[in-house]
């Protein structure tokens, strides 16, 4: 199975760029399955359900979110109903799902996992301890397994991979916004990489115009941020699993201006 995971869709920019480009990639990269980090796609922060059916629309098979998933309330039904979850370390009771197993046409079932991290971040659930719990769960003829752990610490990301390596098939790291060069297959055949980058405004400081974040820095004072403008990117990484062994093969890194 060969799936391309998008980095953090950021605003109309990034979601634009999916609408326009997402149908030839798939076609020209063979791909199987396409994932997507959507929770700042509306305005740069939150997922709005307007939103998330435009993205579903545009190719996006399933979506994993993390710390900015609350903003609008009208996605709490798509996130109890649909493809799309949030960080499975959330509080018991918190709406929707952390993890779910998808089963496309005509491939093999595939689960996936959202978790959010805790290091310079909101103190929630250990994912650690909520990757083991999820890991008990999922059906052993699940064999392919894909992580989003959403988080803003490079330790956190590697030591969760490590513990991870063997386990799952794939670990990809969101929430950062810039694509790190360090894909790679771990020695028991899981596929990482420690953050995707994202889809969204080349131009900016993380898709936000960099003017006010400028400001911000050299007077230490609040600024009100806005989306930059300008031509855009897509960021991500394609991987390819065995469906029978649930390892991965290959990773790569993948981007496209989008003008």
């Amino acid at each position: 199975m060969r799936i391309l995971f998008l980095g953090d869709i950021m605003g109309r920019t990034g979601r634009t760029a999916v609408k326009r480009h997402l149908a030839q990639v798939r076609e020209e990269e063979n791909i199987d399955l396409v994932l997507a980090n959507g929770e700042n796609a509306s305005g740069g922060l939150g997922l709005s359900a307007k939103s998330s059916r435009e993205l579903f629309g545009a190719g996006v098979d399933a979506m994993t979110s993390g710390n900015h998933i609350w903003k609008f309330r009208d996605i709490i039904p798509v996130l109890e109903g649909g493809n799309l979850l949030r960080p499975a370390n959330y509080p018991h009771g918190s709406p929707g799902r952390g993890w779910a197993v998808f089963e496309f046409q005509g491939l093999a079932p595939l689960a996936v996992i959202n978790l959010q991290g805790r290091t310079f971040m909101e103190p929630i659930d250990c994912p650690f301890a909520a990757l083991e719990r999820i890991l008990e769960e999922i059906p052993d003829h699940v064999r392919l397994r894909v992580v989003d752990f959403h988080a803003e610490a490079t330790s956190e990301k590697l030591a969760l991979a490590w513990m991870a390596d063997g386990r799952v098939s794939a670990m990809l790291g969101t929430h950062t916004h810039v694509p790190t060069g360090d894909a790679r297959i771990f020695p028991q055949g899981m596929a990482y990489m420690t953050d995707l980058g994202m889809c969204g405004p080349r131009d900016s400081c993380l898709g936000m115009a960099p003017g006010p974040i400028i400001r911000r820095f050299v007077t230490g004072l609040p600024q009100k941020y806005r989306i930059a403008s300008g031509p855009g990117v897509l960021q991500g990484a394609i991987f390819d699993l065995d469906e029978s062994s649930g390892t991965a093969s290959s990773i790569t890194a993948w981007s496209m201006h989008t003008g």
